[in-house]
């Protein structure tokens, strides 16, 4: 006869597992001795060895008590379905890995690997760290509306980086956003070669949203986000107004004033 000290030893267990398992009825609690103590049997010692190899097996406690009563087909088939569970489980945690690895590299948080070459070809065009983590906070609202299109479009987004004025406004916008001062002509600059680049896009019929047009809480998010990162941003978004453009991210053509 075992007091509950010496099954836990015996057993592998701690004593506060025993009593965890006499709590959810896995294990049959003894009656206590005249002296007051539980003293467990050879049975009850077999049974934990059971109950802690499935345990440690990583059969859930829900499913042991069942486990230990069913008969040989039963339990394979139990089991079966729990080794599918794993199987499962370790996909997830495998794929959760591959994020939490993503996450250590710093900009690679929430975006495809597409994006992540974006912003490392900015990097290469000497575009400011801040700039860039502006940019990549934009991509992060961008990537999580339109998951499956943003691959379609990044090979283009690449391809303009090869144009210099794309670059000089990349390179004025981090000027004026690396300042603490706000710099009026910077912003006049960036505002006309913006302007320009649209002028451009929507003569050659580049600008077609489709569907994405019409979301305007996404692009109001986008440009929401650019002003809490730096009010600067009211400023060019004010510049670009007078230049016929409503918005920062999804440009628009503003109508014409009467008259």
């Amino acid at each position: 006869m075992l007091t509950i000290g010496q099954l836990a030893a015996y057993t592998g267990v701690t004593v506060r597992a025993v009593r965890h398992y006499h709590h959810i009825g896995l294990l049959p609690e003894p009656e206590r001795d005249a002296s007051g103590y539980r003293r467990y049997r050879a049975t009850a010692v077999v049974s934990l060895i059971k109950i802690r190899t499935l345990a440690d097996a990583g059969v859930p406690l829900s499913q042991v008590a069942e486990l230990l009563k069913a008969d040989g087909p039963a339990f394979a088939e139990a089991v079966e379905s729990i080794d599918n569970h794993l199987r499962d489980e370790i996909s997830r945690l495998e794929t959760s890995r591959r994020q939490i690895a993503r996450l250590a590299t710093g900009d690679r948080m929430a975006l495809p690997p597409e994006v992540v070459a974006y912003l490392d070809r900015l990097r290469e065009l000497g575009v400011s760290q801040r700039m860039v983590d502006a940019e990549q906070d934009g991509w992060i609202l961008v990537v999580a509306r339109w998951p499956d299109a943003v691959r379609e479009w990044m090979p283009a987004k690449l391809a303009q980086l090869d144009d210099p004025r794309l670059v000089r406004l990349y390179r004025v916008l981090s000027e004026i956003f690396d300042s603490d001062a706000c710099d009026d002509a910077l912003l006049v600059e960036a505002a006309d070669i913006m302007a320009e680049l649209a002028e451009q896009a929507y003569a050659s019929g580049e600008i077609d949203l489709g569907e994405a047009a019409r979301d305007d809480l996404s692009f109001d998010l986008l440009d929401a986000l650019s002003v809490e990162y730096d009010p600067k941003a009211e400023r060019l978004i004010e510049l670009m107004r007078e230049r016929g453009w409503d918005g920062w991210s999804r440009l628009e053509r503003l109508p014409e004033p009467p008259g």
